[in-house]
Order: C-alpha cells, then structure tokens, then sequence
C-alpha cells in the first residue's frame, strides 16, 4: 500500500474520513473531476447520494485505468452545487455506498468539501477529484 491514513491528536474528532494521508511511491496521479455519468455522458442519478456513490465509483475507474488501485488514493476534493451543511448525511451516503461496492478505505481519505454554484451541466450535483499514490 503506497498511503497511510492517519488521525492526530488535536485535529477534528470524527471518523468519516482520515485528515491525514502521508504517501511514498514513484508516480503521482491527478484524476480530473468525476461525475456521475456514464461513459457515453448519460448522468447516472437524479440525487446527492447516488450521485456522489456514482462518481466515487468513476473515480476507481480512472486510477484503476491508470494502474492502480483504490486504496492508492489518497485525497479526494468533492464540489456540490449549492451546498449547505444539512447535505451532508447524503454526501456521507453515497461515500458509505462506495466504501461497500468499491473497496473505499474506512475512514476515507483525506476529503475537501467545496460548494459551487453550478457545474458542467444542470443535471450534475457532484463533481470529485482524486489524488493517487501509484507504487
């Protein structure tokens, strides 16, 4: 495994994600922002949980693509349109969904929540970039 997450004493007490990922490795990856479509453009879900566990899951598509793996990941920097606090037991839905389907680490790594107001298309919700240690 090229990341270890970790969870010092004095950051933030919670157990979604780990606040620290230190990684070693020979080649960085930098996954462009997924979303929850399918290849051809079709998105996949109609709400925050699906959609956030349907770009998780095109996130493991593209490391996996590049030749590696999901417990290679070690950040990830999700943007919802509109985003207020009360979302985020669904964002934490559709991240529990990946951890059972993909093989998402628990905790998750590393994560930044950023609202926006719109994205690509009126459709999308969730948009998630990724950073990858590959050995």
């Amino acid at each position: 495994m090229t990341v270890n997450l970790s969870h010092p004493d004095g950051l933030l007490i919670q157990d979604s994600y780990a606040p620290v990922a230190s990684a070693t490795g020979s080649r960085l990856l930098l996954l462009a922002g997924q979303c929850a479509v399918t290849p051809e453009g079709a998105v996949t879900a109609t709400d925050l949980a699906g959609q956030v566990h349907s770009a998780m899951q095109n996130v493991v598509v593209g490391v996996k693509g590049a030749g590696g793996d999901v417990s290679d990941i070690a950040r990830l920097t999700i943007y919802v349109v509109g985003w207020k606090p009360e979302m985020g037991a669904q964002l934490l839905e559709g991240a529990s969904r990946a951890q059972e389907s993909d093989g998402y680490s628990t905790p998750l790594p590393p994560i930044t929540v950023i609202g926006v107001q719109a994205l690509w298309t009126p459709d999308l919700l969730v948009e998630i970039e990724a950073t990858a240690v590959l050995a």
